[in-house]
Parts: C-alpha cells; sequence; structure tokens
C-alpha cells in the first residue's frame, strides 16, 4: 500500500489545471460590484438616509434609528436584487479571524404569511454568544450575552461561496457589559484619537484641515503547496507549519524565485481570487514571486486604515477559500518552513488631511516642509518612547519563529529614515547655542522638495531590514506577521501617535504663551525630540549580531519571546496610554494580555503533541524499519564470511541511525513531561513562560535536528512525510 507522500507526488503528474477565467472584461467593469458603498446607495437610498449614512461614513457621525430602516430597505433591496438570501453580521474577534453567524431575510408574519424581511434593528445589532469568543475572562461561560453592532466606516458586502450569496455587515462586537472583544472596536477609537490630536497640530499650519486619517498599504506574504502533499503533512494541517524537514539541496540561495515567472497553476489560482476581491472592492495592485520557492506576495492600493484592515481579512480568507478549489493550499504561519524565508505583512502607514495632504510627503514650501518635519520628528518620537508597546503588538507564536531570521526584522524595534533626513535632523539637532529665530532661512525653509522629487528618484536607498523604515511618503512597518490581523499594530501606532501629538502640541503652546513665535516653538520642541529620541534611530544591517551588541548599548530592548513581550501591556505607561486616548481601559488592556497569553500557550501545546504524533508513528516506525534492514544485511554479510571492513559503512549508518531513534525518544519523553508540567500551572504568564523555556526552547529544535538527520539516512521509499524538496519545488 503505497503512502500518502507516494500518492500525493504521483497523483500531481495527473493534475487538472482548471482553465483560466475570461480576461476580456476590463477590472474596472466589475470592481465593488458586491459592496454597497455610497456610489451604490445613492440608488436605493432616500435623500435622508443617503445623507446620514454619508456624513457617517466620511465623518463618522451617528446615525438615527428611524433612518437605519430606510437604509436596511434600501440594502434589502440591493441585496435581493443579486440574489442574496442571508445576512450575517461580520466581525472580528480576538480568535484572530473573522466571524459570521447567518440569518435568512426569511421569516413568518403572524397569520402565518412568509415574507422577506431586514429593518433597522437587524441592521444595528445582533447578539452572538459571547461566552464562546476569547474574553480574557470578562465573560464566564455561563455569561452568553454579547453584541455586534454595524460599523458604516465600513461598506455591507455580499459573500458568494458557490450557489449560496450572503450580505455581511461589518461591526464591532462588544460585551454586556460593554467591554470590547474584538479589533475594531479598539481600532475606530484609535483612529479618532489620532485624528483629534492630529488635526490639533495640522492647524499650526493650515486652519482648513478638520479630519487626518490614517492610511494603509499592507503586503500579504504567503505561500502555496499542492494539497495532497498538504495532507500528507499532519503538522502543516495541525499547526500551519512544518516542525520537521530537512532543508533541500536547493533552497533560495539562487535566488531564482523572486520576481520570476509565476508559474502556470499558480496563475490562475491568483487570477481567480484577485478576481473576487475586486467585486468585494479590494484594490489588489501587486503580484509577485518572493524570494523562497513557493512563495508569493500581493498588495493593493493604499485605503484608509479601517477599511484596509477589512479587506486583509477578506482576502486571507479568499486566499484560503479559492486555493483549495484549485486543489492547492495558502499558507499564511509566519514560518512555514525552516531554513528559507517566513511571511510577513509590512503594514506601510501613514496620515492624510481632508484638504488632500500625505502628513509624511515633504512639501514645497516653508510651511508645508514644517508641517511634514513636525509629524515625521513626531512619529520617530512615537515609536522610541513606545517602542516596547509597538512590539507587543506583533507578538505571536508564530513571529517569534520568524522575527531575526531569514529577512526578517529582528525583536529590537529601531527606525531607518535614510542618510538625507538624517543628515537633516543632526543639522536641526547641531544648531549653535540650540538656538532659532526668525532669520533662520536653512532651518525655517528645509527645501526637502529638491532632494525629494515627488515622482522622480527617491532620496537614500531602502532597508528591507529595518522593523520601522521610512520609504519616502509613509513608514513601513515590517515586523508584522502574516497571520496576524493588521488592526492590532495599526491600533497601537495610531495610540502613540495620538498621544505623542498632544504632548508635542502642550510642549509647544508653553513656549508659544511665553512669547515665542509658533514656528520657533515647533523648532524647538522638534529639536528636543530629535535629541531624546535619536537613539532608535539605525542605517545599518538590523540582521546583524554587531546591531544586538550596539542596540543593548542604547538601552534598546531586545525581546525575542511573546511571553515576555506581552508585559508591556500591563504597565503603567501602556495603561496611560490607552485609557488616556479611550481606546482600551485597563480592564480591556489585562484581558487582552491573558488572551495572547493563552492564543500562545494552546499554539506551543498543539505544536508539541504533534511533534510527539509524528515521531511516534511516522519517524519512529520507518527508521526501525530500515535499522532492521540493516541488521539483516550485517548479519547476512557477517555470516557468509566476508570481513568486517566489507560492511564498515552499514554498521556506521546503523550506529547514526540508532543513536538518532534513542535521542528522539528519550526527548519526546522529556517534552511531553515538561508539557503536562506547563499544563498544570494555573498562572497564565507562568503557564506561557513555561511552555516557552520548559518545553519549546529545549526540545523543539533538539527533536528536529534528530528527525531531520534521520530523513537523510532513511530509505526514501520508506519515508512517510512529504520533503522540502517535493512540497516546496512540485506542482
Amino acid at each position: 500500500m503505497e503512502s500518502l507522500r507516494v500518492k500525493a507526488i504521483n497523483d500531481l503528474s495527473t493534475q487538472s489545471y482548471q482553465p483560466e477565467q475570461d480576461g476580456s472584461a476590463r477590472i474596472t467593469d466589475f470592481y465593488g460590484e458586491n459592496v454597497f458603498n455610497l456610489k451604490t446607495a445613492r440608488a436605493f437610498l432616500s435623500d435622508e438616509a443617503y445623507k446620514s449614512l454619508s456624513g457617517s461614513v466620511k465623518g463618522g457621525k451617528r446615525i438615527d434609528r428611524a433612518v437605519a430602516n430606510q437604509i436596511a430597505a434600501g440594502l434589502l433591496q440591493w441585496a435581493e436584487g443579486k440574489g442574496v438570501t442571508h445576512y450575517t453580521h461580520w466581525f472580528q474577534p480576538l480568535t484572530g479571524s473573522s466571524a459570521e453567524k447567518h440569518d435568512s431575510f426569511f421569516t413568518i408574519k403572524g397569520d402565518g404569511t412568509s415574507i422577506e424581511q431586514f429593518d433597522g434593528d437587524a441592521l444595528i445589532q445582533q447578539e452572538p454568544d459571547a461566552s464562546s469568543f476569547p474574553s480574557g475572562g470578562l465573560r464566564a461561560t455561563f455569561e452568553a450575552r454579547g453584541y455586534t453592532a454595524w460599523d458604516p466606516s465600513s461598506p455591507p458586502f455580499i459573500m458568494e461561496i458557490e450557489a449560496g450569496k450572503t450580505l455581511c455587515i461589518p461591526t464591532i462586537f462588544v460585551s454586556y457589559t460593554g467591554e470590547t472583544l474584538d479589533y475594531k472596536a479598539p481600532l475606530l477609537k484609535s483612529l479618532e484619537a489620532m485624528n483629534k490630536a492630529a488635526v490639533e497640530v495640522c492647524n499650526y499650519f493650515d486652519k482648513n484641515v478638520s479630519r487626518v486619517n490614517a492610511t494603509l498599504g499592507w503586503e500579504q506574504e504567503y505561500f502555496v503547496v499542492d494539497e495532497a502533499l498538504y495532507n500528507a503533512r499532519p503538522d502543516l494541517v495541525m499547526s500551519g507549519r512544518t516542525v520537521f524537514g530537512h532543508a533541500p539541496a536547493k533552497g533560495q540561495q539562487l535566488e531564482d524565485h523572486y520576481f520570476g515567472s509565476i508559474p502556470e497553476r499558480i496563475y490562475a489560482f491568483m487570477r481567480d481570487y484577485e478576481d473576487e476581491a475586486y467585486r468585494l472592492g479590494i484594490p489588489l495592485k501587486t503580484r509577485h514571486n518572493e524570494v523562497a520557492p513557493s512563495q508569493f506576495e500581493c498588495a493593493p492600493i493604499f485605503e484608509e486604515v479601517s477599511l484596509a484592515v477589512d479587506h486583509n481579512l477578506l482576502l486571507m480568507d479568499l486566499m484560503d477559500r479559492v486555493a483549495r478549489r484549485h486543489k492547492l493550499r495558502a499558507l499564511l504561519h509566519e514560518k512555514p518552513f525552516a531554513g528559507i524565508n517566513g511571511n510577513g505583512k509590512h503594514n506601510n502607514w501613514s496620515m492624510a488631511t481632508d484638504t488632500g495632504v500625505n502628513l509624511l510627503a515633504p512639501g514645497k514650501t516653508p510651511k508645508t516642509n514644517l508641517m511634514f518635519l513636525t509629524f515625521f520628528v513626531n512619529t520617530i518620537k512615537a515609536v522610541h518612547d513606545y517602542s516596547d508597546v509597538l512590539r507587543a503588538s506583533i507578538a505571536s507564536s508564530g513571529n517569534d519563529h520568524r522575527l531575526g531570521a531569514n529577512e526578517a526584522p529582528p525583536a529590537i524595534i529601531s527606525v531607518f529614515i535614510g542618510q538625507y533626513l538624517t543628515k537633516v535632523l543632526e543639522d536641526i539637532k547641531q544648531r549653535v547655542g540650540n538656538k532659532f529665530d526668525e532669520q533662520d532661512e536653512a532651518i525655517l525653509k528645509l527645501d526637502l522638495h529638491r532632494s525629494i522629487p515627488e515622482l522622480l528618484l527617491d532620496n537614500t536607498d531602502r532597508n528591507r531590514t529595518s522593523p520601522f523604515a521610512f520609504t519616502g511618503n509613509k513608514f513601513e512597518f515590517r515586523a508584522v506577521g502574516s497571520s496576524a490581523n493588521c488592526a492590532n499594530a495599526m491600533t497601537t501606532l495610531n495610540t502613540i501617535m495620538a498621544e505623542t501629538l498632544k504632548k508635542f502640541k502642550k510642549e509647544v503652546d508653553a513656549l508659544v504663551e511665553k512669547g515665542e513665535k509658533k514656528e520657533i516653538a515647533i523648532m524647538h520642541v522638534i529639536r528636543e525630540y530629535i535629541v531624546s529620541s535619536e537613539k532608535v534611530l539605525f542605517e545599518g544591517n538590523n540582521y546583524s549580531e554587531e546591531w544586538e551588541k550596539e542596540a543593548a548599548k542604547r538601552g534598546l530592548p531586545n525581546v525575542k519571546t511573546t511571553p515576555l513581550a506581552l508585559d508591556s501591556l500591563l504597565t503603567h505607561k501602556a495603561k496611560q496610554l490607552f485609557e488616556g486616548n479611550n481606546v482600551l481601559n485597563h480592564i480591556e488592556l489585562e484581558a487582552r494580555h491573558e488572551i495572547e497569553l493563552e492564543k500562545y500557550v494552546k499554539k506551543v501545546q498543539i505544536e508539541a503533541r504533534i511533534m510527539g504524533e509524528l515521531c511516534t508513528s511516522h519517524i519512529l516506525p520507518p527508521a526501525i524499519k530500515y535499522q532492521n534492514t540493516l541488521i539483516e544485511n550485517i548479519r547476512g554479510l557477517k555470516e557468509i564470511g566476508l570481513k568486517e571492513s566489507t560492511y564498515s559503512s552499514q554498521r556506521l549508518i546503523l550506529e547514526k541511525i540508532s543513536e538518532h531513534i534513542s535521542q528522539i525518544s528519550e526527548q519526546v519523553s522529556r517534552m511531553i513531561e515538561a508539557r503536562k508540567k506547563a499544563n498544570a500551572i494555573k498562572d497564565a504568564r507562568e503557564k506561557a513562560i513555561a511552555s516557552c523555556d520548559h518545553v519549546k526552547e529545549p526540545y523543539f529544535d533538539k527533536i528536529r535536528y534528530n528527525v531531520d538527520k534521520l530523513e537523510l539516512l532513511i530509505d526514501d521509499s520508506e519515508w512517510l512525510l512529504p520533503k522540502y524538496r517535493e512540497i516546496l519545488f512540485l506542482r
């Protein structure tokens, strides 16, 4: 009987590729056709309802419940016209994925008449079971009530799954007692906090600015592998990554996969998920091969953060479903394969005013350049002051495998700004006598636009090793993990920016009250911020050991594991930060800390269990079988009287195999005992630390080393798990 591995490899040769969809239609012909955006809403709503919805989307105004009935009626008419039969409140619980509970429009009236119905109450609020989602102790199992509430800032959309069509209404998720239980509500609060603080600072330069929105362009990395090979790897199925696997002779060292020709089967998959994404209004722009074999990336046009977060979560769901349709699997784990690049999700973040100005783009006048410099330096200051909280926002068991390995930034949070802007900040810092005056044209005019052309060459090279890099008109937060909800990192970034801008304004106003001219006061505070945060700036190779040593000298934290990184959420500084900006109260922070610890423990436990199971059922049986084959071979050669030197090679192989078998058996037994002890710990933090320090760190790599060595020694026909060379290169 052939193994799953052999069957999967044999089936690849008979794999039938789905034909490409007709590419004659322009993307603009169907883009957003399944989205109830303002343009679509105009045709289905009264003037009153449209004005109310538009005011909520653009200005965050509350929608009256009476008007909600009109909006719901328009939504129903639009959805039924497209064959929709059900609706759901689509939300983002702290599981890390989206959630939905479908209800039909169908109902029966008191007289037995059946009708299709959808009213304002159903649009605005639903009641899912809050006890079944992570709450960090906020909800007991028997306390089930929770609420989803409509978020008008993100438009409703229709999700098509085969013949079924469901109207999805983006919502926030809160407990019965009002605490937030999702990623979306804190994100919206952080955006409002950042908007308020940024507008007040913008008004120093332009009184016409009344709103500032954060923008986000994410870059999603992922692997694509054959479904049958995936199914033959229980570790991929259970944990999303390969816990074993020897490096193939060829990995990514030739760098021939990067930007190479997209394989036909993958291309068909990409075209399929892109078309679905376009219909959902996801503005995908770029697709390409990434550095590692079987790794790819896609990226959209920038959007406002809230919508961009929704679109990324939607896309990850689309990728999974469409990949299955093509008998493929999309892997979003941060480190599916050892020894090659992991998956990141670079978050390109900026701020834009309602007057059309990107606050992180240098301008053409002294006033706009000073505004750019203000927000640029405040961002650096925010990252410096709250690097620990920013590090916590990207902490996960998957990202622990990735950070600091194979072209992923390290756990040290630093900022790259390039040589030109470094010189600008150095010039400001080194002002003679630390004084600025009204005639100081060199500083106040700062003709940055001459060195940073808007549409031509960038002013500096890019630094792909930096976790937080300035790339011309935005900052790229490269340390975010590929499977993460962008909302977590963006909530933190918006909040630390809001806090820093509030302090900035307070300090500038204090100088102005003392008689300092506004522009001079701004420059004084900017200089103070440059001096106080310069140690977070680093232009070199973040991968190097030298940088770790230098960062330690500077006092920059280098927290490499999730359990310790999450500690920063419980500091007095963090509680002041999030409570002071009305983003998360201390109870919600403590709950999230516990939830993330629980996630970490569960994932380590799952990986430990699958390692033990694989060793027992997939690794040791063929190893012992081959061991017996060698024993019989040696015995036979000895019996016919051959010299010992003629079977010394077999004996050497046998000794190696026997040693690896012994090591695996011993290490797995110890790991199981350590896992049981860790599992018995009640305190969430202590359990997470024990899972890391006593289960993962001492045993995972040791067991893997011995298993991977066996993979090289055992007869290939006997090895049960698909090998890296097969998973990564066979299509």
